[in-house]
């Protein structure tokens, strides 16, 4: 299993320790400014002794690394500065997505596609259109981590441990998303069981805007632990090929990976 991770920055490096750290398959990380991946993976490389885990990861700034690869998840693009919505973002990082993509196209034309780099849904569906595979072979992160930035608003006014609670959002990653509290449950109950429609509404609120809080208390740069657990999760899903990712909590499905297909076909 080879799953390549192309923008080396926060979200992408750390994605690539988690992927790592998880034995999912062969990791290369690859990203244009030259040496920083390569070097990420050096230090990456000299932990796997303190963490007795025998992973394999290489670094390079040339796209050609990815060849082959049965997983791509791509990062790169610019991040939002306080104040700016995802959307604005557009103009330039569809020029990345697309220049991005041609080359997953032809030299991973077999992988399945992870798309980060925001605005999310939108960056998606051009990958989508651009690399021409089936629409179960791309998709993006961005539901797996609201879903999680759900539960833990939920968490931390119920007092109650995260891991007790299944939420739902479904929509857009960003001013549309919509989480839903009648879908998400606290040991199998409701949570409009448990709050009010008010307080309910303020969760939704706080969830919709995390992502902007985040930004602005950092000042400079977005999230990256959580996007990049998101990304491990998916990542993971897919490598085992366990069908589905927290149906209760996402939403997303996928079907046989094509190198599975492949395996049938040479058996």
């Amino acid at each position: 299993m080879k799953i390549s991770i192309i923008g080396a920055g926060n979200v992408g490096s750390l994605a690539a320790m988690r992927i790592a750290q998880d034995a999912l398959g062969d990791v290369v990380l690859v990203d244009i400014a030259k040496g920083i991946a390569y070097g990420k993976s050096l230090d990456l490389e000299d932990a796997r002794s303190i963490l007795k885990i025998p992973y394999n990861i290489t670094g390079s700034d040339n796209i050609e690394a990815i060849s082959g690869s049965d997983i791509v998840v791509v990062t790169a693009g610019l991040t939002r500065k306080p104040g700016m919505l995802r959307e604005e973002l557009l103009k330039k990082n569809a020029e990345i997505i697309k220049s991005v993509c041609l080359n997953i196209k032809k030299l991973a034309p077999d992988s399945v596609v992870v798309i980060v780099t925001n605005p999310l849904d939108l960056m998606t569906y051009l990958a989508l259109k651009t690399t021409g595979f089936d629409s179960r072979r791309v998709f993006g992160m961005g539901i797996t981590l609201d879903a999680s930035r759900f539960a833990n608003l939920i968490s931390k006014e119920l007092n109650v441990p995260v891991t007790d609670i299944d939420p739902v959002v479904i929509g857009s990653h960003g001013e549309g998303m919509l989480p839903l509290a009648r879908l998400t449950v606290i040991k199998g109950v409701p949570l409009t069981k448990f709050l009010d429609l008010q307080k309910i509404d303020e969760l939704i609120g706080r969830t919709v805007g995390r992502g902007q809080e985040i930004v602005t208390s950092l000042g400079s740069g977005s999230a990256f632990f959580a996007p990049s657990a998101a990304i491990a999760e998916i990542a993971g899903v897919i490598a085992k090929d366990t069908k589905r990712i927290r149906l209760k909590r996402c939403l997303y499905w996928h079907a046989v990976p094509p190198w599975e297909k492949r395996d049938r076909a040479n058996n």
